[in-house]
């Protein structure tokens, strides 16, 4: 869906919302009820016009913008197929995780190597998915919700679980910037279902991180992985020392 028929969409709700009609507006913008329904369905407004039907209204236009932006389609996850598109593609997945971290197209193309045509391609492959919306000049707006996320078990969460185990994991974690804490104790019942929701907690706080700093300038950023996880677990070292039943 195109900007303007987003805008006029929104402006089609804020009429209903308040209980208005296309007759209403004849006599503010001087026009017949044939011409005003024209007008909406060509989607042809002057400024001017936007101007009077929003303080009409009791809103102005930057209030208009916002509540087409509120009311956007977000999407909170892809569906399996949609994921293993991406995992059977390294660049495609490369270009994807980018976008997702606010990259421009400019910039992945300058870092990656990923060639022009191909990255348009992959830029209208995830229009398509409804994952971003293309703009002119190979720009994009990001078409997912606040907590979209990879499906649970899903291709993109395989492959990088994969990663964790080969890389990610493969490190002193002793340079700057980098920690590894791993607590090993025993918990009540209801302290475990707090510590998960504490994880959550901090995963949520991370997200919001990502989110006021999305917007700078990608030399001011770095990118930057956590890995957070809890399962009742025993080294196998240890538990090949349990007596079995019948020694006790």
């Amino acid at each position: 869906m195109s900007e303007s028929e987003r805008l006029v969409k929104t402006l089609k709700q804020e009429l209903r919302r308040q209980g208005r009609t296309y007759a209403d507006l004849t006599e503010v913008l001087e026009l017949s009820h044939a011409s005003v329904k024209r007008l909406f369905a060509e989607r042809n407004f002057s400024l001017t016009r936007l101007e009077k039907i929003c303080r009409y209204l009791g809103m102005d236009l930057a209030d208009l913008v916002n509540a087409m932006e509120r009311s956007a389609e977000r999407i909170d996850e892809l569906t399996i197929e949609q994921e293993r598109q991406l995992v059977a593609d390294a660049k495609f997945l490369c270009l994807a995780h980018a976008l997702l971290s606010r990259w421009t197209f400019d910039e992945i193309i300058e870092t990656y190597r990923i060639e022009m045509t191909e990255g348009i391609h992959y830029l209208a492959m995830l229009d398509r998915m409804g994952l971003i919306e293309m703009l002119p000049g190979n720009r994009y707006k990001l078409l997912v919700s606040r907590s979209f996320r990879w499906i649970r078990g899903g291709p993109i969460q395989r492959f990088f679980e994969k990663q964790l185990q080969s890389d990610f994991l493969d490190a002193s974690f002793n340079g700057p910037g980098q920690r590894r804490l791993f607590v090993s104790t025993m918990l009540s019942s209801g302290n475990v279902e707090l510590l998960a929701r504490k994880l959550e907690k901090l995963a949520a706080e991370i997200n919001e991180m990502h989110l006021e700093d999305e917007k700078l300038p990608l030399p001011e950023k770095r990118g930057i992985s956590v890995l957070l996880a809890a399962r009742p677990w025993e080294t196998a070292v240890f538990t090949a020392l349990r007596r079995k039943p019948a020694e006790k």
